[in-house]
């Protein structure tokens, strides 16, 4: 759930924000003096121009010394190679909670710079309301290069949240397919101990979580030690520490709307099957397969349960191994990590959170009077580094996320300063660029098969329009309304016979209107 801060612990928390040019106070969405020159035979604008945005520094960004979101190699090659200098009026450190309440203060203000991006759902909404931005579907069309363009047309509803009126208020940044859909990692060596096989279905995976738990696994001879790791401060379903696949394996996915079998929509976490997920990881917990800190846990803390080595299984993206998994790994010469398919719950059924490849979007100032600048720079990495061609080949800075070793390119961290720096968290849209359908290039070859295979369990949000009007009004109330009672169901002392009386609540503080408008737009749709 988003958090809202008052005003005055806004002013607080905002207080350690670093602003662009010292005791200097940044212009908002600043015009250029004059339209900008673009030196075709050099590829850049000459003199350069300025591109003023906002940026959030979060936790796990790390920058070699001297450098820093504002002045980087990757700002340092965007004025270089086409011109542009990258401006930012402000940077935060935090959560993308404290990025977003901050874009709300400065939003009040009327204080926005020439591009805004972020990844937060509701923040992007209020955005778009605010009528500050301007319509960008038109700009798309005009200036976006034909690989960006067929990058987004392979999701049909990309643009679906941010239309009002028939018109696009934002550009929706493109992630990869199956980027979040989870997988089980399991340590291979606690089976190997143990003399197990890797589950397959609930029924094995149950006995696989009672060994984990009762059988010492770690050798420490302690019962300290839990089988799978999920973090539910944030619900069910999300990109670590995920447990959507335990309802999936009774057929619906929580917290999103799914196709029902008479093909209208429905919400995954009030039908009558969730009940029966809700009442197994209630059992779970109750013979101590999961932590009681999982109620409060977010996705960080449940990674770091099982990279602490105190849970033996978590679900995940398929990238988890390089990031936080190494960590346990890096940590322990002894412990292998291994990707193994979701399983199957009753008549073999399995479902797990699909992905959709829309990671955020791309907002324009109504006062940016030149927005082709922005389309120069976001085209360039699409057309070079999206499809790892010309200078982008083997990553975006030599040195940084590539090195040459023994005369060949690689990635691998022992080859990289401090294991390497992600370059591509530089970028305005915080991974460079990417088409959806090149994820295939970036899944390793072991764990490819385990996520590919289960392409037909992945179940992605079937209401991928904006807000209606009583999500805006209730969604917040229906959010707390159910995380809370799940989190009480299963992890605290209320009985399962409480599920009725959360539906019964969820249709009543509006879950039904939501129903019914969810259902005229997809009808509207069609």
């Amino acid at each position: 759930m988003k958090v809202r801060l008052p005003l005055f612990m806004l002013l607080l928390s905002l207080s350690g924000c670093s602003l662009y040019g010292k005791g200097e106070s940044a212009p908002p969405a600043s015009p250029q003096a004059a339209a900008p020159h673009f030196d075709v035979r050099e590829g850049k604008y000459n003199p350069p121009v300025d591109l003023y945005t906002v940026g959030s520094v979060n936790p796990n960004l790390t920058f070699k010394k001297g450098e820093s979101l504002e002045h980087n190699v990757h700002t340092i090659w965007a004025e270089e190679r086409l011109g542009i200098r990258i401006r930012y009026l402000w940077t935060i450190s935090g959560t993308s909670e404290t990025y977003a309440n901050k874009l709300r203060l400065e939003l009040a203000k009327g204080n926005m710079p020439d591009v805004v991006t972020t990844r937060d759902a509701d923040i992007i909404q209020e955005l778009i309301d605010s009528g500050q931005f301007m319509e960008v579907g038109s700009l798309f069309e005009q200036y976006a290069s034909e690989v960006w363009k067929k990058a987004v047309a392979e999701d049909p509803s990309a643009w679906n949240a941010f239309v009002r009126d028939g018109h696009k208020y934002a550009i929706p940044i493109m992630d990869y397919e199956y980027n979040s859909d989870p997988l089980l990692w399991i340590r291979q060596d606690w089976l190997d101990k143990l003399h197990l096989e890797a589950p397959r279905t609930l029924d094995e995976l149950e006995k696989v979580m009672d060994a984990f738990v009762n059988r010492d696994p770690d050798g420490n001879g302690l019962k300290d030690t839990y089988g799978l790791s999920v973090g539910f401060r944030n619900g069910p379903n999300t990109w670590m520490g995920d447990s959507s696949w335990i309802f999936g394996a009774f057929g619906t996915v929580p917290e999103q709307w799914n196709r029902g079998s008479n093909g209208t929509l429905e919400y995954g976490s009030v039908q009558p099957v969730a009940r029966k997920a809700v009442a197994l990881m209630k059992h779970w917990k109750q013979q101590g397969y999961l932590s009681a800190d999982s109620a409060w846990l977010d996705e960080e803390g449940a990674a770091n349960l099982f990279v602490s080595g105190k849970a033996g299984i978590i679900a995940g993206p398929y990238w988890m191994r390089g990031w936080p998994l190494s960590l346990l790994t890096d940590a322990d010469s002894q412990a292998r990590v291994e990707a193994i398919a979701i399983p199957s719950g009753p008549g073999g059924m399995a479902m797990r959170r699909g992905t959709l490849p829309v990671n955020g979007a791309i907002l324009i100032n109504k006062k940016m009077k030149n927005p082709e600048i922005f389309f120069t720079y976001q085209n360039y990495l699409f057309d070079y580094y999206a499809t790892s061609t010309g200078e982008f080949t083997n990553g975006l800075a030599e040195g940084y996320d590539w090195a040459m070793a023994d005369g060949k390119p690689t990635i691998l961290p022992s080859a990289l300063p401090m294991g390497g720096f992600r370059v591509a968290s530089y970028t305005l849209t915080f991974d460079g660029a990417r088409i959806p359908s090149e994820v295939i290039k970036e899944i390793p070859e072991d764990i490819a098969p385990v996520l590919l295979g289960q392409r037909e369990a992945s179940r992605k949000e079937q209401f991928t329009g904006p807000p209606t009007a009583t999500m805006k009004s209730d969604g917040e109330l229906l959010k707390k309304l159910e995380q809370k009672s799940f989190q009480k169901m299963i992890f605290a002392d209320s009985s399962i016979g409480e599920f009725d009386e959360f539906v019964t609540k969820w249709k009543a503080y509006g879950g039904l209107t939501e129903t019914t408008e969810v259902n005229a737009w997809d009808s509207s749709r069609r």
